[in-house]
């Protein structure tokens, strides 16, 4: 549920289960609202209202509040509670590099695995399906969940459980830029072409191609993006 902040509530935590676990549903909570632009830049919340929310004490909140902090979502206002940070041009310039240079890598350890990959090829292109259906009925929140499906699995899929961890973080700044920016981009019919670009040379076990096909299509949209960013009022 949602409440007048925009905070997406996942189901209430049990008070018996342990900190950790609290911890990381808060986490997935705070980070899904922002990713998805319920908690939109700029947005200010206090940590005990959100506990209140989430049905659990203020302790595991804050540290997912610090997690998120670490990963240059959020910022800890001293004696205000938190604020969502503004999409910052520069920042997501690098942002962007960093995962061409790590999802790049990740497709051509893909391209290699041959038998070991198939799994990830046939969801890639199932999720690949999934946004053309999606882009065909209107629906933007469906394309999304599954453009981020195709790229979480050609992440994993690459074998390379630290290279995965590592690129997924950027990918998160990336998939909050996209939905920052979504209303004011056209539709996204390029990018279902280049997931097939990507999904071929793939299948062809051609490592460069597909590490080069990523690139381009990072690229491309990143330029997409930096193009409208300037336009919104990101905090």
């Amino acid at each position: 549920m949602e409440d007048e902040t925009g905070l997406r509530v996942r189901p209430a935590a049990r008070a018996d289960r342990p900190r950790e676990s609290l911890a990381q549903a808060a986490y997935a909570a705070l980070k899904a609202s922002i990713l998805e632009g319920l908690l939109p830049p700029g947005h200010e919340a206090v940590e005990q209202a959100i506990a209140d929310q989430l049905g659990m004490s203020r302790t595991p909140v804050h540290e997912a509040v610090l997690r998120l902090q670490h990963e240059g979502f959020l910022q800890v206002l001293p004696r205000r509670g938190v604020r969502v940070l503004p999409i910052d041009p520069t920042d997501l310039r690098e942002t962007y590099d960093v995962l061409v240079a790590l999802e790049g890598a990740a497709a051509a350890l893909l391209a290699g695995r041959g038998a070991a990959g198939a799994s990830a090829l046939t969801t890639m292109a199932e999720a690949t399906e999934a946004m053309r259906q999606a882009l065909a009925a209107g629906d933007r929140t469906g394309w999304a969940a599954a453009d981020e499906r195709f790229h979480r699995t050609l992440l994993e899929g690459g074998g390379n459980a630290k290279l995965a961890r590592l690129a997924q973080t950027a990918a998160d700044q990336a998939q909050r830029a996209r939905s920052a920016t979504a209303a004011l981009r056209p539709d996204p019919t390029t990018s279902i072409a280049e997931h097939a670009a990507i999904l071929s040379a793939l299948r062809d076990a051609r490592p460069d191609a597909a590490r080069l096909a990523v690139a381009a299509h990072r690229r491309r949209a990143s330029q997409e993006i930096l193009r409208v960013l300037g336009a919104l009022p990101l905090g």
